[in-house]
C-alpha cells in the first residue's frame, strides 16, 4: 500500500477525530480561504499533506484573531504571499461537509506579493497558480465553486458545496 493510498483510507477517521476535538474545544468553528488571483486572473491553489484535493488557500481562525488577520498568516504559511491591498469579502459560507458548525469567510486578493513558491513541506505538498480552465482534476467542488463564483460573477451559494 503507498502513502497517498493509507492517507486516503485515513483522512476519514483523521477529519472525524479533528472535528471531534474541536467541537469541545470550540462552539463554533471558523475559516478564512483566499482567493488569490494574478494578473491573468490565474488562482492559487494548495494540496496538502494530510487531505485529497487542491484547496484555496486558508485555515482556521484562532481565538483573539480577526479574519483579515488569519486570513494574511494562512496565505503566508501555505504561499508565501503577502497582502498588499485589501481583501474583499467574497461572501461567508455554511461548509457543513466539514460540520455542523464550521463557517468559512472567503475573500479576493488581488493586491499581493510572493517572494517565492514555497517549498514542499510537512503541511503544503505542492502549490501554484493555475488557469480556471485548467484546475487541477482532484481540485474540490467548493474550491471550483469559489472560483466560478469570483471569476464569471455569480452570486454565491450560502453552502460550501
Amino acid at each position: 500500500m503507498n502513502l497517498q493510498t493509507l492517507r486516503r483510507s485515513f483522512e476519514p477517521a483523521l477529519r472525524r477525530v479533528l472535528h471531534l476535538y474541536w467541537r469541545f474545544a470550540r462552539g463554533m468553528t471558523l475559516g478564512v480561504r483566499g482567493v488569490v488571483l494574478d494578473g491573468d486572473d490565474r488562482v492559487f491553489l494548495v494540496k496538502h499533506t494530510y487531505v485529497a484535493g487542491w484547496y484555496l488557500p486558508g485555515g482556521g481562525v484562532e481565538t483573539g484573531e480577526t479574519f483579515r488577520d488569519a486570513l494574511a498568516r494562512e496565505l503566508m504559511e501555505e504561499g508565501r504571499i503577502e497582502l498588499l491591498g485589501e481583501p474583499k469579502l467574497h461572501g461567508i459560507f455554511f461548509n457543513s461537509y466539514a460540520s455542523r458548525r464550521d463557517h468559512v469567510a472567503v475573500y479576493v486578493i488581488r493586491q499581493f506579493r510572493q517572494d517565492r513558491q514555497p517549498e514542499p513541506n510537512r503541511e503544503i505538498a505542492g502549490c501554484g497558480f493555475f488557469a480556471a480552465d485548467a484546475l487541477p482534476l482532484d481540485a474540490t467542488e467548493g474550491t471550483r465553486l469559489r472560483i466560478a463564483e469570483v471569476l464569471e460573477n455569480k452570486q454565491p451559494l450560502a453552502t460550501w458545496r
